[in-house]
């Protein structure tokens, strides 16, 4: 047994080389391992391979844009042709008019990004005492200090020291608990920050009337309206932003994954009226907030070249297959009592275990039939496909899971 020089993310760090699983090539929304072992990539490899793998448009437009111009920087007064360009797409595909783009290299970074401009909103406006933020029970918003802050899953901030003060923390599902706490202390809240489908919390889709309900909360208490949709951007719900298929608009849409396919690390924070008129009211303000690699113009033309996919395959179509594949087979075993529940919403959805099953158990049976999808906590697989798995691939993700079970009960 060996250790690996790489100490992986999420994993025990004293885990041995031989345990982890080497990843050698992707095709569409297949990959194999270093044993040439095929697997369907059941899960978008993390939320975000919404295109496929093995793209060589995106590939393509990379390397031209790298034998140009790689990189140069977009602080003060620089900028360059390929990220006018995607944040010109980004703000016109927004439910927000007239918003802008502020860029960033990932979902943690932008999800820093939101917290720090709603509280530099209210102060420039003359309202430091507004810094609270609100989060919900087993939401997830990143890694960084604010986003691991304002979540709502324990397990990620035991051991890390004080985080960020204050942090509210309500019901998922609870209209009423955020009702209360307005009216108890609604005038110090800067922001409150929402995943319109909580993904990596074990994806819940919103109660309805929910969403609707906070935006109005949040209009009448003078509160920010943050939505994290890292995972559900690009496509995911049917639309290129969750907030269009509810029909709620949000102050803030922090964004990441799919808008590249994961081919080069890109994030960023879609800035609505209610954040720009207050920081472009003063010409003489300056932003000291930004990233070594905001507006990096080779991620951008990943960006480019994984929307034009989006749109000239009309991938966005393929959502209502994924529902009735995956969210039809997962409700059929919830009916049949194979699993729990069935829970998702277009193309991400999850199956809650028996209880004495284990999750990461389940996973390894189901990459013995050649499917790979994610084990949440001991209790939960999510299933995020690619926009183009196949019917039958989709349907064989299914059938991976109950014959799992079956083997495992």
């Amino acid at each position: 047994m060996s250790r690996s020089p790489f100490l992986h993310p999420f994993a025990r760090p004293g885990a041995a080389a031989e345990e982890f699983v080497t990843i050698t090539r992707g095709e569409g929304a297949l990959v194999w391992d270093n044993q040439d072992n095929e697997y369907i990539d059941a899960l978008a490899s993390l939320w975000y391979c919404n295109v496929g793998h093995g793209r060589w448009e995106i590939v393509d437009q990379v390397a031209s844009q790298m034998a140009v111009l790689e990189n140069y920087n977009t602080f003060d007064i620089f900028t360059n042709e390929t990220v006018e360009t995607f944040a010109a797409f980004v703000a016109a595909a927004a439910p927000m008019d007239d918003s802008r783009i502020f860029f960033t290299s990932s979902g943690s970074e932008a999800v820093e990004t939101a917290l720090k401009l709603a509280r530099l909103t209210h102060s420039l406006k003359g309202n430091s005492e507004r810094n609270e933020f609100v989060g919900r029970v087993n939401s997830y918003h990143g890694v960084a200090y604010g986003g691991v802050s304002v979540q709502g899953l324990p397990l990620n901030q035991q051991g890390f020291g004080p985080l960020l003060d204050t942090v509210h923390q309500v019901s998922a599902h609870d209209i009423g608990e955020i009702e209360e706490l307005f009216a108890r202390s609604g005038t110090k809240i800067a922001a409150v920050i929402t995943e319109p489908v909580q993904g990596a919390g074990g994806v819940y889709p919103p109660v309805e009337g929910y969403l609707t309900r906070l935006r109005e909360l949040c209009d009448e208490y003078g509160v920010l309206l943050i939505f994290d949709e890292v995972i559900t951007g690009f496509g995911r719900l049917g639309s290129w932003f969750a907030a269009s298929h509810y029909g709620v608009v949000p102050d803030m849409i922090t964004f990441a994954k799919g808008c590249t396919s994961g081919y080069l690390p890109l994030g960023g924070v879609v800035v609505g009226g209610a954040v720009l008129e207050v920081l472009e009211a003063d010409p003489t303000f300056i932003l000291r907030h930004g990233y070594t690699y905001s507006g990096h113009p080779s991620a951008c033309a990943a960006a480019l070249a994984n929307t034009a996919i989006l749109l000239e395959e009309n991938l966005f179509d393929r959502i209502p297959a994924i529902a009735e594949r995956i969210g039809g087979g997962l409700m059929a075993l919830s009916a049949s009592g194979a699993i729990v529940e069935a829970r998702g919403v277009g193309g991400i959805w999850s199956a809650e275990l028996q209880p004495g099953l284990s999750a990461p158990s389940v996973r390894n049976e189901m990459m013995k039939r050649g499917v790979i999808a994610r084990p949440i906590g001991l209790s939960t697989i999510a299933f995020c496909p690619p926009f183009v798995t196949t019917d039958a691939q989709l349907d064989q993700c299914v059938v991976a899971l109950s014959e799992s079970i079956a083997a495992l009960s």
